[in-house]
């Protein structure tokens, strides 16, 4: 790869990154042009470095080809401009209405568990139902930061409360390499690279590829063996629509509901032991 210096830093040429952006998104030269409305022999100077794109067309492309708003920042400063999206910390004053949302999305979904997570699914916030669904598992995976990942598929987090723990690691693995693919996030590869070293439970049957265990034979749960009995949820992921924030970019709300009435029952319970605890 091509790269020119800026200040005492290379910095990779803006062509080599847009031309890996349309690679990733296994669109053609031209498919790209017809789409962005620009020549394709343009794109092919810009991707070659024969031509300089302005920062319009940076934008443009960059949209086109669905880059996240940190790599759009790095085009821009490849492409000798300044970069166009802030990242705050979520305790900056300027996301308070953002923090607050967040906040009172967590606690409205109570007696039922969720968690905020970051772009490497650290977690950043959490309601109470979700501390008790953590007890027990080794401290440095409940240390912060909090990766729900790794907590999750350790051999010595949740690993070994999970009852469908093959179906479940499927599920979460499937869906991170789904996100490497779509970002190309160098520190988002490595963590998948080292759950799939974690041990993999034994197959026991074509069971572990059927429905066995989904709810209505279309959502995978995630059913967790607690004191309380064997807990089954299903999730749904909301997300900051058009923010122009990196951090809120990067922001996943996890929010788990009851897959039976055993589920609800239980978790009712841990509602009020929460609530007693925390007054």
């Amino acid at each position: 790869m091509r790269s020119v210096i800026v200040g005492h830093m290379k910095q990779p040429h803006v062509g080599d990154l847009l031309r890996g952006w349309r690679q990733r998104r296994r669109l053609s030269q031209l498919g790209l042009a017809l789409d962005a409305d620009v020549s394709a022999k343009h794109l092919s100077f810009v991707e070659t470095g024969r031509a300089q794109p302005s920062r319009e067309m940076v934008l443009r492309l960059a949209e086109r080809l669905d880059v996240p708003l940190r790599e759009r920042n790095a085009l821009l400063l490849a492409a000798g401009f300044a970069p166009l999206y802030r990242e705050r910390p979520l305790m900056d004053p300027a996301l308070r209405g953002a923090r607050h949302a967040i906040d009172r999305l967590l606690a409205a979904h109570e007696p039922y568990p969720a968690l905020a997570v970051d772009r490497h699914w650290n977690m950043v916030l959490a309601n109470r139902l979700v501390a008790p669904l953590m007890t027990g598992v080794a401290t440095e995976l409940v240390t912060p930061p909090v990766n729900v990942l790794r907590l999750s598929l350790h051999p010595h987090g949740l690993a070994p409360r999970i009852v469908n723990h093959a179906q479940w690691r499927a599920h979460l693995l499937q869906r991170v390499q789904h996100q490497v693919e779509v970002s190309g996030d160098a520190e988002l590869t490595a963590l998948l690279d080292e759950l799939r070293e974690y041990p993999a439970p034994a197959p026991h049957g074509a069971s572990d590829a059927s429905d066995e265990f989904a709810v209505d034979g279309v959502v995978v749960p995630l059913q967790l063996s607690l004191k309380q009995g064997v807990l089954s949820f299903f999730s749904a992921t909301t997300i900051f629509g058009s923010p122009v924030d990196v951090t809120l970019a990067e922001i996943a709300i996890e929010s788990f509901f009851p897959a039976d009435a055993q589920t609800v029952r239980a978790l009712e319970e841990l509602a009020v032991a929460a609530g007693k605890s925390s007054s």
